[in-house]
């Protein structure tokens, strides 16, 4: 089948996309569910959901009703894959999750995939701990967030400490402390640890920290004033003055927010702007009526022929699959399925969620705001984008490339007196550093030291895998540029060992560092060509020292990351079973390893939280020939 509308010479690729959908039709349900097409090599092109499969996957069949970027994804396909669910908001929530894992190139991709920071009061303590925490929750813990970022939780917790006075320290630290630390001194902590408050008014200052997280100030504010008032009255200045400060930190947290929704508990405001083929989404986290910042997002995939209404949908639903939604999300377009996506998240959070797109009145204004910022967002993106383009073309230029490098990989070691040796690549491109491809390599076999053993060690391994991976280089992970740190000698090397692996068209170049180790004394070396500098203040060598600086200090943080882990490794992590939670009791009962390995049977059985069995095991292990 060759439809009017195709390519030229498209015809054979139109019709093995149109057999496979048409192929799966007979065989698709009339229910709800989630669809993947795939591509020759069984990667995800395109995650949809459908109430009805078998009429949703038919619609693609009609390639001359369909935009440009559908008939390029039919064109790919070439099989398909399906899961049914029981409801289509079930299908949604499914969907939002296939594509944050999978990131298929013809859906819109949410970037962002970074953790977010929540405050945590660890309550399993007489005297609890208020904390940050990222990662998986434990038992025993309340937790408040999500926060924009680690900024902002940075201010709600000093915030905390300056009006509540409570400790942030560690257990640990806490039960070694013999006299105050230094926050208690500049009024940041009651000082629990050397009992200079009660077990019972220290709870008080947590009931008291859970109201304010709870979004109960005003009480907090009037409760903390009638109390200045009766120590003054009663001659108590120096309570009296604790107190004013406590309301003065309260009155700052207050006035600190630009933006404030009154009568609002928990929202988040989000709002998008498109400009120029770029689209950007800023979203404004409101818990207990309070601003906990605000975070732009930016999507790929994103095109310009695609609605608002369509993108902001795809936003939320990825937004909030690993996030637990707001009992109320304002909203700058009324998303696609609008419906269906509140029943969604309503499944996701166990209670009503709101999707609202507020026409006037503070929450407008809050809408119109968070849209403002992110026009801003994208005008400053574009501005960034346009300097790194002109550096690129200068990167170009200066090595005598081919085209505008779209991809730079920049190579580095790290080791001290031959221990915990990583060689490291870091990656740059049109969009700045991109982290999420940075790579680092464990030395297995060369000899900490030898730089030209180490560097073939992460060649072979770096290119070793693409080869075999992507031999027809059409996943766009191949550099376009090479930068290794050094002089002659390892270029070299390097272009000997790209060229045994018959890479030979892979530009290199090298960069030693000047008299002195000088910045700006850089001396660049490439393959036929006389090594040459550049001027001190030249714009393009300021960014090839980015680059080599961030190479260093990737190789730097992994090298002393290794180092560490290595440090606190024990004999107590080789017995099998013992997990981290068992060995910090070992260690707090034992104080050691060594003492763990020298207890008696008897002694480990009455160490808490062991029992007899686990206790056996680990006498068995340091023991093994006893019994």
């Amino acid at each position: 089948m060759t439809c009017e509308t195709d390519p030229p010479g498209q015809a054979a690729p139109v019709m093995r996309g149109l057999a496979a959908l048409e192929a799966a039709l007979p065989t698709l349900p009339l229910t709800p569910g989630v669809y993947r097409m795939l591509d020759a090599k069984g990667d995800a092109l395109y995650v949809g959901k459908a109430r009805s499969l078998r009429r949703r996957v038919a619609a693609y069949t009609r390639v001359g009703q369909l935009p440009e970027r559908l008939r390029r994804m039919v064109y790919e396909t070439r099989s398909l894959e399906v899961v049914t669910t029981a409801s289509e908001a079930e299908a949604l929530l499914l969907e939002a999750n296939l594509i944050k894992r999978l990131r298929p190139r013809f859906n819109i991709v949410l970037r962002d995939d970074k953790s977010y920071p929540w405050l945590v009061l660890h309550e399993d303590h007489p005297y609890p701990q208020i904390a940050k925490h990222r990662g998986e929750r434990r038992k025993g813990s309340s937790y408040w967030g999500p926060f924009a970022s680690a900024w902002a939780v940075n201010q709600t917790l000093t915030a905390l400490q300056r009006v509540f006075l409570l400790r942030s320290c560690r257990d640990t630290v806490f039960d070694s402390r013999t006299r105050p630390c230094l926050l208690f001194q500049i009024k940041r902590c009651s000082a629990p640890c050397v009992k200079r408050i009660s077990e019972a008014d220290y709870a008080g200052l947590v009931k008291e920290a859970k109201e304010f997280l709870n979004g109960g100030t005003p009480s907090i504010q009037k409760r903390l004033a009638a109390e200045m008032e009766a120590a003054a009255e009663k001659l108590e200045f120096e309570r009296a003055a604790s107190l004013r400060d406590r309301i003065r930190g309260l009155t700052h947290v207050q006035g600190r927010d630009r933006v404030n929704l009154d009568g609002v508990g928990d929202a988040d405001v989000v709002a998008l702007h498109q400009m120029a083929g770029q689209s950007c989404v800023q979203v404004f986290f409101f818990r207990g009526g309070r601003n906990n910042g605000n975070r732009p997002y930016f999507l790929t995939h994103a095109k310009t022929e695609q609605a608002p209404e369509e993108i902001l949908g795809a936003f939320l639903a990825q937004l909030y699959d690993d996030l637990p939604p707001p009992p109320l999300v304002l909203v700058s377009h009324d998303p696609k399925d609008a419906a269906i996506l509140a029943d969604a998240l309503a499944i996701k959070a166990g209670r009503k969620v709101e999707i609202h797109r507020p026409q006037r009145g503070d929450k407008r204004a809050a809408v119109e705001h968070a849209a403002t910022n992110a026009r801003e967002a994208i005008e400053r993106r574009m501005a960034e984008g346009a300097a790194q383009s002109e550096l690129l073309t200068g990167v170009a230029r200066l090595f005598d490339l081919p085209d505008t490098p779209e991809r730079i990989e920049v190579y580095d070691n790290s080791h001290i007196m031959g221990t915990n040796a990583y060689g490291v690549m870091v990656v740059a491109g049109p969009a700045g550093f991109l982290k999420q491809h940075y790579r680092k390599y464990g030395i297995r076999e060369a000899k900490p030291g030898d730089d030209f053993a180490m560097m073939r060690e992460v060649f072979d391994r770096r290119f070793g895998r693409a080869l075999k991976e992507d031999p027809g280089r059409e996943s766009g992970t191949w550099p376009d540029l090479v930068l290794i740190d050094g002089g002659a000698g390892q270029l070299s090397a390097a272009r000997e060992i790209l060229n045994e692996m018959g890479l030979h068209d892979i530009p290199l170049v090298a960069i030693a560092k000047g008299p002195d180790r000088d910045a700006g004394r850089e001396w660049f070396h490439q393959t036929g060509k006389p090594p040459f500098q550049l001027p001190p203040r030249d714009a393009v060598l300021y960014y090839l020292q980015r680059l080599r600086d961030e190479a260093h200090r990737f190789a730097i943080a992994s090298h002393r990351a290794g180092r560490s882990k290595a440090i606190t490794r024990s004999e107590l992590d080789e017995i099998p079973g013992v997990g981290s939670a068992l060995k910090r009791k070992l260690l707090n009962h034992f104080g050691s390893a060594r003492g763990v390995r020298n207890a008696a049977l008897q002694d480990l059985e009455k160490a808490p939280g062991i029992g007899p069995a686990v206790a056996r095991k680990i006498h068995g292990h340091f023991h093994p020939t006893e019994g």
